[in-house]
């Protein structure tokens, strides 16, 4: 991502990014000779909840951190990609690294890692598990970069318990073409004996997840076996073998939160947390670009009658999510301003999207080498059944869709660098 960190930290990322000549090389031969060049940080972690899954997994983290703050705990997190500056993928006891401290431990993992080949995300993981040993905390939420198996997260022997989020087609290029493969990459995080939450899979995936925790004598608290959640009256109701809880509608929107907040009250349930975890977790969980309604900055007071609203998602189970989300909301002429990247399925992103929308306007993302040429994004849009055009950048669609109807609802998309960059640009 080409956001800001600090000075110090800036110019230490820069020349972390040229230490391999591929962003995703997964393997973690090159994690395992720096971890030891360091003494070995991740055997010193606090208890560790590792968070595998193809969608869902930052917001069911979210949802945890935020249950487990409600009770006082004080919790590392670990999240990628970033989307405004890189500090956001570390949370020490609760609050963004410093610079300071960044610099001091992205210096360590540099001098450490004498210049051998690594790759970006591999020798900041190490930064991160370097961070968080140092800090006294009840918990360590891990979040899978990509995959399971071979990310450069998967290097704690005993985590606490681990969560598998809806597993779905992305990234094939790196974790194998058929929904099985896939799944057989996520469950890689699995560990003999140590619990796993399950969100809602397709039969297949879930087929290989309960063969590989049957090999590692793993429990397993699978959704729609174990734990149910699901909307009742305006409230979420979430059932367990421990019994029921009535809470509050999630606070991230969208009809797919529900089936994330019953993975997070799973896991919390496993590790004990009470009345306020489950309530906080639904009630105060902040994800930024997950359907988040942008009310304040440039962008909205640029189109002051236009509702706006922003998301990070780009494959097609997020198409689905987000076009069930929009169809929750109150009727209102909706268009989409799209960015995506040229390696993800832009057809199959758009399809579930074409009933909801009166048109979208496509555009490059700014700043980053591998975008999709607007024009061929609005191409995918019109072979979807999406009335489509182009426009230079976001602020000039913005203008152009406010124009043509000042009262729509209009939604950016397709792309977590794109977020990242409307989040910079909007302050």
């Amino acid at each position: 991502m080409h956001a800001t960190a600090g000075p110090g930290s800036d110019a230490i990322l820069a020349r972390m990014m040229a230490l391999h000549p591929k962003i995703i090389d997964l393997t973690l031969d090159r994690v395992w000779r720096l971890l030891a060049a360091l003494g070995h940080p991740e055997r010193d972690l606090p208890p560790v909840i590792h968070i595998a899954g193809t969608n869902g997994k930052g917001s069911t983290l979210a949802m945890i951190r935020a249950g487990l703050e409600a009770e006082g705990k004080r919790v590392h997190a670990y999240t990628s990609p970033h989307l405004a500056r890189f500090h956001e993928r570390i949370r020490l006891a609760g609050s963004l690294i410093s610079e300071p401290d960044l610099t001091a431990v992205l210096d360590e993992c540099e001098a450490a890692n004498r210049g051998e080949p690594i790759t970006y995300f591999e020798i900041t993981t190490c930064a991160a598990l370097l961070a968080f040993a140092r800090m006294p905390a009840d918990y360590t939420l891990l979040e899978v970069g990509l995959g399971g198996r071979l990310d450069a997260t998967n290097v704690v022997e005993r985590p606490a318990l681990t969560v598998i989020t809806p597993v779905s087609h992305d990234h094939q290029q790196y974790l194998g073409e058929t929904l099985a493969e896939i799944a057989g990459e996520k469950a890689g995080i699995l560990k003999r004996r140590v619990p796993c939450v399950v969100g809602p899979q397709e039969e297949e995936a879930l087929e290989v997840i309960e063969a590989r925790a049957a090999r590692l004598g793993a429990p397993l608290m699978v959704h729609r076996q174990h734990w149910h959640a699901y909307a009742e009256r305006g409230r979420l109701t979430f059932q367990d073998e421990r019994g029921l809880l009535d809470l509050p509608l999630p606070n991230l929107p969208g009809p797919h939160q529900i089936e994330n907040a019953g993975a997070a009250l799973a896991a919390l349930r496993h590790l004990g947390a009470g009345e306020a975890a489950h309530d906080a977790a639904v009630t105060r969980a902040e994800w930024p670009a997950r359907m988040q309604r942008l009310r304040q900055g440039p962008l909205p007071g640029a189109a002051p009658g236009v509702e706006l609203w922003l998301d990070g998602g780009h494959n097609p189970a997020a198409g689905r999510a987000i076009a069930a989300t929009l169809a929750q909301l109150p009727a209102r002429p909706t268009w989409a301003i799209c960015g995506m990247l040229n390696t993800k399925d832009v057809a199959g992103f758009m399809a579930p999207l074409a009933g909801q929308l009166q048109g979208l306007l496509a555009v490059s993302i700014p700043g980053e080498a591998n975008t999709l040429p607007a024009e061929t994004t609005a191409e995918a849009a019109t072979g979807a059944g999406i009335e489509a055009g182009t426009a230079p950048s976001v602020e000039a669609a913005l203008a152009m869709i406010a124009a043509r109807d000042p009262a729509a609802r209009v939604l950016i998309c397709g792309s977590l660098y794109l977020a990242g960059a409307v989040l910079r640009a909007n302050g």
